[in-house]
């Protein structure tokens, strides 16, 4: 036996595809986290990262197909010698705040180039390693499967999801993930050039006899190798965005998705056995429907919260599970092997373009998760159909009840997806998705109401009737905690107010005299339009707004002091959370605006975050003494239960506002810094 095909070649191959799968996959989150609270910290960003990273798999496995079809096998080696060393001269990686954006806008052009930059060549190497190296093992082998193989990159790429938000993100900062990711793929490219040159020197195995070769594919497989991955790479991004939206922006809402994504890949190419239609369709259609109804019961309790996620999951298994497992067997012989990996890559890049750049733009609103759910719900009954067909075809009673369960379960799924209120406008951002509806009765006010919502949480609401509408709701009511911080200062004439988010600007309300000022900062473009065209907050107040476009922290830094009376924050009580807003550094920046007896006010009323800890850390890092004004609002009374926490130096405001204070037992603090973060640490479901 040549010893160049020992055993030893094997161990290298299984070795190099396991690193490179984990490096591939430990990259994503850290830069996508990196990034993230740049440009606004919604669900896009991530959605517009995976894009970028499934569209660089597709080339480097394009790069592998074609350079074993067309290459000799020195250029070969040469070239792949060659793309290592390129790669490793980006390290480390990590982006640099030149790619910050410098005004509103859709930044998705921005992001994709600004990881092609910073990543691109890396990640393209690591892309192309599990088809090249599965090409060198097939050759080397060539009685021996290779697709085992995949499902070993499979479960390299899960552990690198699986330990990023349990053991890197809590450990250490960005710049020290970045270095220790560096140190790794220096290890990878010396395994990689190793088994790079070992392969070359094995030689070509021993041709096969032409009449063991099978035929081509047919067309018809082709075309599933692409469409089964690219609705399956749609459903992930699309349940990703959904549990990003419902719950918080997280990396451990991104991690879990892909990680059933992944397991589905690792199950259903690992033997056949574990794929059964006659199983997995009646799974995916019950699933299907849980997820709908799951989604549409709006929760607010935890224990629903875990049963929304596990819900989607557990959806989105099902359906992977049933588009790999069906494109597992559709697999054909080694010799078409990177064909079939680029045909793979393909389909999850195409899913990722429709979900980031097409979708954002035929939809008005978030539309993929529950048009994924309808298809994969058809889908599921057709596959119920075929798979059972014999005995459908003799029991026609049993056929007709099992129509009339899966028209009835659809037509139930359209229900649950509608909305409730009359809809005047609704938009569509990189930002989100806001609409502005009308409720001719909000249980307190008669005379109806306006509300602005994004996704589940409610932005404003104004009353419609013209002795009403002056007055400040929500959140913001005269007993909430930024309320009585504004009402200290209500009557002096150069009262000057800073808020971080307009949301319909409801705290306009306060102005009463034509000298003071209230300045808002808002990234989202779409908002200050629906503000001055379906609501009057800004034209009826009193002194003069200002709405600074942009990233608020972006827009403070480049200002001169603003001397602010209360500087409120109100731009985590969603579920998008711009961690860059509450950082030691970002807390120094509010404090340069801040009047000698000002107050910073922060809006944490979050059903998922319990982000006390982090205010008063960073509060007390620049000798601020914190508050914390909780509202309970009664069902028919006005307004919404809130809580804020109020930071000041001064003893006056905290003898005046401490009757309002609630008795707070926790005395835990958390410090975020611009390097080190940690949403998982402070999330309420834990």
């Amino acid at each position: 036996m040549n010893p160049s095909r020992g055993p030893w070649l094997g161990a290298i191959c299984a070795l190099t595809i396991l690193l490179g799968a984990f490096l591939l996959f430990q990259v994503q989150p850290l830069l996508s986290k990196w990034i993230l609270p740049w440009f606004g910290g919604g669900p896009a960003v991530w959605t517009t990262c995976m894009l970028f990273f499934q569209s660089v798999l597709f080339a480097g496995y394009a790069y592998a197909h074609f350079s074993e079809r067309c290459l000799p096998p020195t250029v070969r080696v040469a070239v792949h010698l060659g793309l290592i060393l390129a790669a490793a001269a980006f390290l480390p990686v990590g982006p640099e705040d030149g790619w910050k954006p410098s005004g509103p806008g859709d930044p998705t052009l921005r992001i994709l180039l600004l990881l092609a930059v910073d990543v691109g060549v890396p990640y393209f190497l690591l892309s192309s390693t599990g088809p090249l190296v599965q090409a060198w093992f097939s050759r080397v082998y060539p009685d021996r499967s290779p697709y085992r193989l995949y499902a070993l990159s499979n479960a390299g790429s899960l552990a690198a999801l699986l330990s990023y938000p349990f053991v890197f993100e809590p450990a250490l900062g960005l710049r020290a993930q970045s270095s220790l990711w560096a140190w790794m793929f220096l290890g990878f490219a010396a395994l990689y050039s190793a088994g790079t040159v070992a392969a070359w020197r094995a030689g070509p195995p021993p041709a096969a006899p032409a009449e063991a070769r099978k035929a081509p594919s047919a067309f018809r497989h082709r075309a599933l190798w692409v469409l089964l991955p690219a609705f399956a790479s749609w459903m992930l991004l699309a349940a990703t965005h959904q549990l990003c939206q419902d719950v918080a922006v997280i990396p451990f809402l991104w991690v879990l998705p892909l990680a059933a994504y992944l397991l589905s890949f690792i199950v259903a190419f690992d033997h056949p056995r574990w794929y059964k239609p006659r199983m997995f369709a009646p799974c995916m259609a019950a699933l299907a429907f849980a997820a709908a109804a799951l989604t549409a019961t709006h929760a607010e309790s935890p224990l629903m919260f875990v049963l929304v996620i596990t819900g989607t999951l557990g959806a989105l298994f099902c359906v992977c599970m049933v588009c790999h497992g069906e494109l597992a067997r559709l697999k054909p012989e080694p010799r078409l092997l990177t064909a079939y990996y680029l045909a793979i890559s393909g389909g999850g890049a195409l899913g990722g373009l429709l979900v980031g750049l097409v979708a954002p733009v035929v939809f008005s609103t978030v539309l993929e998760w529950k048009l994924g759910i309808g298809i994969a719900y058809t889908a599921a009954w057709g596959l119920i159909a075929w798979t059972r067909r014999g005995n459908i075809l003799d029991r026609r009673n049993v056929a007709a009840m099992l129509l009339v369960v899966a028209v009835t379960g659809g037509a139930f799924l359209c229900v649950l997806f509608g909305s409730s209120g009359t809809s005047v406008e609704a938009t569509r951002s990189f930002y989100g998705v806001l609409h502005v509806k009308d409720y001719a009765w909000d249980g307190v006010r008669e005379g109806g109401c306006r509300d602005l919502i994004s996704g589940r949480i409610r932005h404003g609401r104004q009353y419609l009737h013209p002795d009403e509408r002056r007055k400040p709701t929500t959140y913001y009511v005269e007993a909430s905690g930024v309320g009585r911080a504004i009402m200290l200062f209500q009557s002096r004439p150069d009262l000057r107010v800073g808020v971080v988010g307009l949301g319909v600007g409801t705290l306009a309300a306060y102005t009463v005299q034509p000298s003071q000022l209230i300045r808002f900062y808002e990234i989202n473009p779409e908002m200050k339009g629906l503000a001055e065209r379906h609501f009057t907050y800004l034209g009826d107040c009193r002194g003069r707004t200002e709405v600074a476009p942009g990233d608020a922290r972006l827009s403070l830094a480049g200002e001169s002091p603003q001397g602010f009376h209360v500087l409120a924050l109100d731009a985590f009580t969603g579920d998008i959370i711009p961690t860059h807003l509450l950082t030691v550094e970002a807390m120094g920046l509010y404090v340069r605006h801040l009047a000698p007896d000002g107050v910073i006010a922060v809006h944490i009323s979050n059903r998922t975050l319990d982000l006390r800890p982090v205010v008063r850390g960073v509060a007390r890092r620049h000798g601020l003494e914190t508050l914390t004004v909780e509202l309970t609002v009664a069902r028919d009374e006005p307004g919404d239960s809130s809580t804020w926490m109020l930071c000041t130096r001064s003893k006056s405001v905290l003898r005046d506002l401490g009757p309002h204070a609630m008795a707070d037992g926790d005395a835990r603090e958390t410090i975020w810094t611009d390097d080190h973060s940690d949403l998982f640490s402070v999330l309420r479901l834990r």
